[in-house]
Order: structure tokens, then C-alpha cells, then sequence
């Protein structure tokens, strides 16, 4: 209904605009407001008062035009001016029961929104490096990502989901001289394995498959490979320096074209791990963005090219530094450095700029919490091109914090000892797994309850929300059991007899979906639909406790199970945002 009313009200202003009585170029957004109580109406906007500043008019006249401008609704019994310039709506004893019939006329895209309408975003979320298995730690950004983007399309917006594959860098290296040293385990050598490696049983996996494939062809003598290497971290050394040169050793021995090759295969391999474990946890991307094709297609080279014609790039020390100082950031970055080699900067302003000359209007950055630091930069860099910084926001995401009992499990894709996001889902499920990721913000800390989330009581919310949904088609299944029928259009005509305080309750919590699904997406706060959810939730169990469905009465049993045939449709259109099912049995 607020909806319907706030397009009463634009109808009425754009006739005053017809009129003259306000000026033509005038634009506002229409704001509709529940109403504070009895007395207040049930609903009201504060039109008037916004408009009388630009109008040049006192806001009680321009309330009084407006009023006299609305056209006529038949839920509307009847409209007030109160105060300085409120309009407050007062809508007949039917109005509440039309939110059941739309409901079931509109099933599933019952909550859709027209906000974003003509609004391109693209949200990149995950984009974990390459370099094993996702953690319960990207997780909680995989579901809040996945949430958003959801929720931004039912709002309206035209949403473009991304994967951003770090694919090219020293990570990558490390990770392929990580699979080579396994690899040549299993033709028999026995390499030290450096502290800096990757040491997960996967990258064993990876070697294996290998060898599998192509036999001995990256063979390599193991005393070449590790002669006069700086020490390692155990002799005293730098881990850093030792991994570095021995990736340097290893691009020697091997060539680049079967460095590449291994490189390719450890890529390849856990790429695969990552769409996969992605699609079962129901995140999917339009598109996954290769790193390495901004170098291989020159898009780098060119975003420094025109920093630099720009002004915005000056030399030192051999080194190519962006002035982002001059666009807020706290101190200049390089872009190049003295060898010859660009930063992982640079590719970042190529990506993001790449992303804008795509056509979209609006950037979301979904990263973890030790990404603080890169926004004012990235920031920077786009306003050198003319894109207000405004335009691209981050979301940073504080890792999800898992205990088992009263321990806490450590993550460390380095050391191998982590709880991968198939092992959270594996022991809690899919569903308890993004719903419990999403349901604070995701700046804010969350640690998650194991037990809790498998547990099968009102206290585990998931479980509570998706029980709400099941018993209702439990109810629905006892119909044939008594021999009863249920007469849908019967039931509209006889919704009037829903006069219980549960029953009202229950509507006015589905009368706030579709508000509801535009103040979330329009704060990028999927939260707030899991929140709602256990309300509406909340709501048809306070009612199923209390009341009898299945009565004799045909007109008040057709009327109730329309009622909770829509409460069960909207717990389905809410739960669908999330990326959680909707059980019929439980």
C-alpha cells in the first residue's frame, strides 16, 4: 500500500505542475511513512513541508493543493493535513486484506521494486586468491555478496556479479614452486619444502594429478633447484628472500614454457575447487575477471599512459609514483617499479577503470576487513579519471570467526590447518551457513555458533524461519486427511472475517515486504531482510499456536488459508534474496 500512495501523491504533483501551481523543473522523491498511532492515519507523507522551500509557498497551502489533487483510491477512506503540512492517509477496514489478494496474484515476484530502475551495479565479491581452497573466512563474503547482488534485482537494479582472479603475481608463483616441490616428490626426489610454501594436502593433490598427466616432464634436478638458495626462516633466514629466489631458480631450470605449464596447473585445478564449491554454496558470477588478461591486452600499460599525460605520475628512484595524495590518500603510490615491473596498484586502476567504461553507474567492492587501506587509494585513482569517488563503495567484510565447543579453529591457507567453507556447509549445512553469515552487517564481528546453527530449536533463526514455511504445508497436506477443501476465490471474498489481533499482525508484516525489499537494497543491507524474516516468522507461529486453520466454518477456513498460503509465499520470496531454501517438511 505505501507503494500505491506514493504514486497517488507524484500523480498529484505532476497535475500541479500541469496547473502551473508548481514549478515544472521540480523533482522530489515522494517519502511515505506508517503512521505514529491512532489519530495519525495509517500512513503519511511529508510532502508538503519538502516541497515548500523550492515551491516558494507555505507548506499547509501546498498540502491543501496536493490533497485536493490526489486522485481517488478505493482503499483510501479518507486524507487530512495535520500540523505544519503532514498528509495523513486514513484507509477503509478493506485496505489491509489487499495485500493478501496481491499475494497470490503475484506469487513470486510479489516484493519486486521499481527504485532501481535504468541503474546498472556491479558488485564483485569473493575474489579470494587462487591459491587453495576457500575458508569459512571467505564464506561470510561469498553470502553477503551473493545477498546484495540478489536483493539489488529485486529492487529493480540491472546487477552484474564478478570474480576478480588474481592470476597473475607473486602469490601465483609461489603457489606453482609450491606444486612443483610436491610434484617432484612424487618422481622420487626429495626437495626442502620452504617455511613461505603453501603446505595443504591439496597442493599434494595437485602434483599428483600432475604427474598423472604428463609423467616426469617437469622433472628438474632437485641439487640445481636448491643450490646456494638464501637461507630459509629454520637457518635463520628470510623466508621472503628464499621463496623469491627459489621461484626465480625455478623459472630457470624449468623454462618458461613448462613453468608455465605447472603454473597454469595449479590455476587451473583450484579455480576449478572454487567454482565448484562457489556453486554448491548457490554463489554463481556473470563473469570471472582474469588479472593477467589487463597485462596480456595492454589495458596496464595504457592506464599508466594516461596517468601520465594526465599529470598525475612522476619518477623516483627509478620508480613511476601516482600522486594520490593529491586526491586524498594519505601518500603516493608506485604504479612501476624500478625493474620494469607494474604493481598490483596499477592493474587495480585498470580493472576499476575498465569496470566504469563498461557502463556501469555504481561500483560495490565486497573485501575483507584488511582491505581498509585500499579504498582511499582506489578512490584516488578513479577521481584522476573524473569518476566521483562516490560512485564506488567497499563493503569490508570482518572474518567469520568459527568455533567448535569452546575452541577456536585457526585458518591459515599457508600452513594447511584451516576449515574450508565444503567442511562448514558439510557439517551445518548450506542453508544455516548463509544465513547465519548474513544476518549482521558485515563490518561487524561474527562469531559462529556451531551448535547453534544445527540445532533444531526456535533459538537457531534459520531453522525457525524455514520450520514457519514447512508448517504451513503441513497444514495444507491435512486438508485431504479431514475432508476438507479449500476454495481460494472463496476465501478473498470472506477475508474480512480475519479480525483476530494475530491475524492483523501477520498482514501488517507482509504489507512491509515490499518496503521492506527497497530500504534494504537502497542501504545495501541484506541483513535486514533475515531480521524481517524472523519477525514475519515470529508472527504465523504467535498465530498458528493461538488458532485453529482448519475449521468448520468454510468462510473463515478459506479466508485463514489464504492468509497463510501468502505468509508462506513471502517467507519463499524472502528466503529466495538470502540464497536459503524453503523446506515443505522438516
Amino acid at each position: 500500500m505505501k507503494q500505491q500512495l506514493a504514486q497517488l501523491v507524484e500523480q498529484a504533483i505532476a497535475t500541479l505542475k500541469a496547473d502551473g501551481a508548481l514549478p515544472a523543473d521540480l523533482e522530489l522523491d515522494v517519502q511515505i511513512e506508517r503512521g505514529r498511532g491512532e489519530g495519525h492515519g495509517d500512513f503519511a507523507t511529508n510532502t508538503a513541508m519538502r516541497l515548500a522551500k523550492p515551491a516558494k509557498r507555505p507548506p499547509r497551502e501546498i498540502a491543501q493543493a496536493l490533497v485536493e489533487a490526489l486522485p481517488a483510491h478505493e482503499h483510501v477512506e479518507r486524507v487530512e493535513i495535520a500540523g505544519p503540512g503532514f498528509i495523513n492517509f486514513f484507509l477503509t477496514a478493506d485496505a489491509a486484506f489487499d495485500v493478501v489478494r496481491r499475494i497470490h496474484r503475484e506469487a513470486e515476484i510479489f516484493g519486486r521494486g521499481h527504485v532501481g530502475a535504468g541503474r546498472r551495479i556491479l558488485v564483485e565479491f569473493v575474489s579470494a586468491n587462487p591459491t587453495g581452497p576457500l575458508h569459512v573466512g571467505h564464506g561470510r563474503g561469498a553470502a553477503f555478496g551473493s545477498a546484495l547482488a540478489n536483493l539489488l534485482a529485486t529492487a529493480g537494479f540491472d546487477v552484474h556479479r564478478e570474480y576478480y582472479v588474481n592470476d597473475a603475481g607473486r602469490q601465483m608463483d609461489i603457489l606453482a614452486v609450491s606444486v612443483l616441490l610436491r610434484y617432484l616428490e612424487v618422481c622420487g626426489e626429495s626437495p626442502r619444502f620452504p617455511d613461505n610454501g603453501y603446505r595443504g594436502d591439496y597442493i599434494r593433490d595437485i602434483a599428483a594429478d600432475l604427474h598423472r598427466r604428463d609423467g616426469d616432464a617437469y622433472r628438474v634436478d632437485t641439487a640445481a633447484l636448491m643450490a646456494d638458495l638464501p637461507p630459509d626462516a629454520a637457518d635463520g633466514g628470510d623466508k621472503e628472500q628464499h621463496v623469491d629466489a627459489l621461484v626465480v631458480r625455478a623459472r630457470e631450470l624449468l623454462g618458461e614454457t613448462r613453468y608455465r605449464a605447472v603454473h597454469q596447473a595449479a590455476l587451473d585445478a583450484i579455480l576449478a575447487d572454487i567454482r565448484d564449491d562457489l556453486a554448491e554454496f548457490s554463489v554463481t558470477f556473470d563473469r570471472w575477471f582474469s588479472e593477467r588478461s589487463l597485462t596480456d591486452d595492454g589495458a596496464v600499460a595504457r592506464t599508466i599512459e594516461r596517468l601520465q599525460e594526465a599529470g598525475h605520475l612522476y619518477e623516483e628512484n627509478g620508480a613511476l609514483w601516482f600522486r594520490a595524495t593529491a586526491f586524498g590518500d594519505d601518500k603516493d603510490r608506485v604504479v612501476r617499479r624500478a625493474d620494469g615491473l607494474t604493481t598490483y596498484f596499477a592493474s587495480d586502476i585498470a580493472y576499476h577503470l575498465d569496470k566504469f567504461e563498461r557502463g556501469f553507474d555504481q561500483l560495490i567492492d565486497v573485501f575483507g576487513a584488511d582491505h581498509h587501506g585500499y579504498m582511499a587509494r582506489v578512490r584516488a585513482s578513479l577521481e584522476a579519471f573524473g569518476y566521483p569517488a562516490d560512485r564506488l563503495e567497499f563493503r569490508l567484510v570482518q572474518f567469520a570467526i568459527l568455533y567448535r565447543g569452546s575452541e577456536r579453529l585457526s585458518m591459515s591457507t599457508r600452513s594447511g590447518e584451516f576449515v574450508t567453507l565444503r567442511e562448514l556447509r558439510d557439517e551445518v549445512g548450506r542453508d544455516a551457513a548463509r544465513f547465519f553469515y548474513v544476518m549482521r552487517k558485515p563490518e561487524q564481528h561474527l562469531d559462529f555458533d556451531l551448535e547453534l546453527a544445527k540445532s533444531e530449536s526456535s533459538d537457531n533463526p534459520v531453522y525457525y524461519v524455514q520450520y514457519a514455511h514447512a508448517r504451513i504445508c503441513s497444514v495444507l497436506g491435512q486438508l485431504a486427511d479431514k475432508g476438507l477443501d479449500h476454495e481460494v476465490e472463496a476465501g478473498f471474498a470472506t477475508l474480512a472475517k480475519l479480525t483476530e489481533d494475530h491475524e492483523q499482525a501477520l498482514i501488517t508484516q507482509l504489507d512491509r515486504f515490499p518496503e521492506m525489499v527497497e530500504s534494504a537494497a537502497l542501504a545495501h543491507e541484506p541483513h535486514q531482510i533475515a531480521h524481517y524474516l524472523r519477525e514475519l516468522a515470529n508472527a504465523f507461529h504467535t498465530y498458528y499456536n493461538a488458532h485453529q486453520f482448519l475449521v468448520d466454518d468454510d468462510g473463515l477456513r478459506n479466508a485463514r488459508l489464504n492468509l497463510i498460503l501468502a505468509t508462506r509465499q513471502v517467507l519463499r520470496n524472502g528466503l529466495a534474496i538470502l540464497g536459503v531454501s524453503a523446506p515443505e517438511s522438516m
